[in-house]
């Protein structure tokens, strides 16, 4: 990574202020070409940016950060100038005229942090989730992996792998000498304990269930109201509403945040034995596909009728004859009664579904490591021989460093970081 690269890490112009980001090798003397000589590291200097011709560029608040203590482990500068387009644009087109620099790729800037071992793999992944959230248990999930909390938590873990496989190796140089215990007499059961924690870890939500929101399916027959309350939830006229029955014919989704739970709506074709018309009977498929795919799921139909599990709502409770069955919710789309503490019940669920903060949320690929390793310690419990024991803790500890991201592959590393941004 000899070149030096350069982006926008603030938003899109245009801005009150644009934050150009320079790093690598060469970023002190790409600085000092636009403002001459360079202030004190670490001190935010108002300067003119010039071009190579001399004329002004703007005036900016400008930073040095020498290397390696930086956020990317290597030379950084930092440009904090107006954030118009037109001057953004200038400063950008003024960088990519001198020699040894070019354009970041999206994400390079965080992949020079793992690749200079400020940061981890674990932790960019945790950033990735971060730069996503939306929702405010998104944010505090991904806030926790992104500061190092799993990663000190897997450091752990990994530093009592390290303690029970020098006693092993112990046991294996001295097994004739008598002042060595019996790999019996301790290694099973502080691996048991290791194998339990991981097992608890494992058996939590997964990390995407937070970021893909719990799935609400609204569900029942033609002109049961479901596109009614699918636009009440979301304050919106997301879904047509006819008195015409079969009016929606497809499956619409809508990512919402009720108190800061990520939920996904899902309005559903009436479903009845057959569509009126070809395009209906294919609505109805696949309104009945998405149930099988539901959290949660909102029955507007007669009573006792719906899939079991389902939360039976009545969305017209504004009208008189509504009142006299028995519903688990009443709720008016017209007038909006009983819509609050419906949704406070669809958040209170959805918790229950969710990660709960400050709990270990592993992703598909860390929660594959984590098993692989409870695979080999499990194993290492019960062995009788020394040296499969040793092989075991091993083989664990390597599904640990890889968890970390120690000896990942290019093609994992371009998928991960192609998730960020130009400039992050």
């Amino acid at each position: 990574m000899s070149a030096t690269i350069f982006a926008l890490s603030s938003g899109a112009p245009p801005a009150a202020i644009g934050i150009i980001r320079i790093s690598g090798p060469h970023a002190g003397d790409a600085l000092s070409t636009l403002v001459g000589k360079v202030a004190s590291a670490r001190k935010a200097t108002l300067r003119t940016l010039r071009a190579r011709d001399g004329s002004i560029l703007d005036t900016a608040l400008v930073i040095w950060f020498p290397g390696p203590r930086t956020a990317t482990g290597e030379n950084l500068a930092e440009i904090h100038c107006h954030g118009g387009r037109a001057v953004v644009r200038a400063i950008e087109n003024a960088l990519a005229e001198l020699s040894n620099l070019r354009r970041a790729e999206p994400g390079e800037f965080t992949r020079r942090a793992f690749a200079n071992g400020v940061i981890d793999l674990a932790e960019a992944e945790g950033l990735a989730d971060l730069l996503s959230s939306e929702t405010e248990l998104q944010r505090l999930a991904a806030q926790a992996s992104a500061g190092g909390g799993f990663s000190r938590q897997v450091e752990e873990w990994r530093g009592e792998l390290l303690k029970i496989s020098a006693e092993v190796e112990a046991a294996l140089d001295f097994a004739d000498e008598g002042d060595v215990e019996e790999h019996n007499n301790g290694f099973p059961s502080r691996m048991a304990e290791l194998a339990d924690v991981w097992r608890v870890v494992l058996d939590q939500p997964r990390a995407e269930r937070l970021r893909n929101g719990v799935r609400v399916i609204l569900a029942g027959p033609p002109n049961s109201g479901k596109s009614s309350l699918f636009n009440a939830l979301l304050g919106e006229g997301a879904a047509i509403v006819t008195p015409i029955a079969g009016t929606t014919r497809d499956v619409i989704e809508r990512s919402i945040s009720i108190n800061g739970v990520p939920l996904v709506l899902v309005d559903t074709a009436g479903l009845r034995e057959t569509g009126q018309d070809e395009v209906e009977a294919i609505g109805i498929d696949r309104a009945r596909q998405a149930l099988t795919e539901a959290d949660i799921v909102l029955w507007l139909g007669a009573v006792g009728e719906g899939p079991e599990g389902a939360w039976e709502i009545s969305a017209r409770c504004d009208l008189p004859d509504e009142r006299k069955r028995r519903y688990d919710f009443m709720v008016s789309s017209v007038t909006g009664e009983g819509l609050s503490e419906l949704a406070e019940a669809l958040t209170s669920s959805a918790r229950d579904i969710l990660p709960k903060p400050g709990t270990i949320a592993l992703n598909q690929r860390q929660a594959g490591l984590l098993s692989e390793a409870q695979d080999q310690i499990s194993g290492a419990s019960r062995a009788s021989d020394l040296l499969v024991l040793a092989e075991r803790l091993r083989l664990a500890r390597v599904a640990l460093d890889r968890l970390l991201g120690r000896d990942s592959t290019e093609e994992m590393l371009d998928l991960l970081f192609g998730r960020f941004c130009i400039g992050k």
